[in-house]
């Protein structure tokens, strides 16, 4: 099975002096397209403005870098104004509206990851903006959206046309946009970098899962989702999801090295991986990380809101729960090799600190 799955940066679709929107292609990252998932990136600049659009795709975002606002619309619900911040996570199921706002610096930078199985393309995100030069009215009549809306043709003309760009703007200050409601982020919102750890390991790593617990809309969204923190040359153990699912990594932070084995025991993936870099683990296939010295930290979507992992190291690892005759019989070794196998990783763990 010949398979890319090398590391790859997003490109530039569109943008200006507000900001960029960045996506993967799934020409160029084959993956997305066979696993039927999108992965995007919208930077905003001060001011920048990413006007109001939905999309063909249920998504989770997360937000890398910086501060801002996001307007969240569900369907036939009120508009959720959310303040939003480095590390914060928001599932955005089917059918949402959202704009996203930032006012300060420095950049605003989120990450979106997405289910594109029912989208147009798969393996992309296809957005439909509501105003713009490429807005949904501009391709109606005016007598369609006078008729819809109950305006005359001049009035028409001003609200669909007066707006010449498209997808992000800048702003001059002139106009304030609504300010966050703190009770409009409950269950909107989960900051990953506050929320209580799933995982802590001393010297080794960090995790925090994104559940239907701790965000409902994760549910209605069809993924789950975690950010990993691994210390400075620490291992995460190899595993699989072992309920068919793929796995979307984006490296948040620093940099490690990564192996991923497949069909046949083939090493598919040998790559050092870094900030800004996305990859994907096939379905049943096995990863396992190396970090850096600085550390490295990554987010990860897994297409299945509950996901099951099997470890292949540590206590909790299938070999732990094998027979110890199995083992002797499995790799042909007599009962010393077997328990001194055994007898090492005895510790409850998915990350291993460096040797000391």
């Amino acid at each position: 099975m010949d398979l890319d799955l090398s590391p790859k940066l997003p490109k530039k679709l569109y943008g200006g002096n507000g900001g960029s929107y960045y996506a993967w292609s799934s020409s160029e990252l084959p993956m997305l397209r066979q696993g039927n998932i999108g992965a995007a990136k919208l930077a905003l600049e001060k001011n920048g403005f990413a006007l109001p659009r939905y999309s063909d795709s249920s998504k989770v975002a997360y937000v890398l870098q910086g501060s801002g606002v996001a307007g969240i619309v569900l369907p036939e619900k009120e508009e959720k104004v959310v303040a939003i911040k480095k590390g914060d996570a928001l599932a955005l199921p089917f059918g949402v509206v959202t704009w996203w706002y930032n006012k300060e610096d420095p950049e605003l930078v989120v990450l979106f990851l997405g289910d594109t199985s029912k989208a147009h393309k798969a393996g992309e995100f296809t957005d439909f903006f509501l105003t713009g030069s490429n807005g949904i009215f501009t391709g109606f009549s005016t007598e369609f959206v006078g008729r819809a809306w109950d305006l005359e043709e001049k009035d028409v003309k001003t609200l669909v046309g007066k707006q010449s760009e498209n997808g992000i703007v800048k702003l001059d200050g002139s106009i304030s946009l609504p300010e966050p409601k703190p009770d409009h982020r409950k269950g909107m919102a989960l900051n990953c970098e506050e929320a209580p750890l799933d995982v802590d390991i001393k010297g080794g790593g960090r995790v925090v899962v994104l559940n239907t617990n701790n965000l409902p809309l994760v549910g209605e969204v069809g993924l789950g989702a975690d950010l990993v923190r691994l210390d400075g040359s620490a291992m995460c153990s190899p595993g699989f999801s072992c309920d068919s699912a793929l796995q979307v990594t984006y490296i948040v932070r620093g940099s490690g090295r990564v192996q991923v084995v497949g069909v046949d025991g083939k090493r598919v993936l040998e790559t050092t991986v870094k900030a800004g870099n996305l990859f994907i683990v096939p379905r049943f296939f096995v990863i396992s990380k190396i970090a850096d010295p600085d550390g490295m930290e990554w987010f990860s979507i897994i297409t299945t809101p509950n996901p099951i992992f099997t470890h292949l190291a540590g206590s909790s690892s299938v070999w732990k729960a094998l027979s110890p005759t199995v083992l002797q019989a499995a790799f042909n070794v007599d009962s010393g090799v077997e328990q001194l196998f055994r007898s090492k990783r005895t510790a409850d763990a998915i990350f291993f600190p460096p040797p000391k």
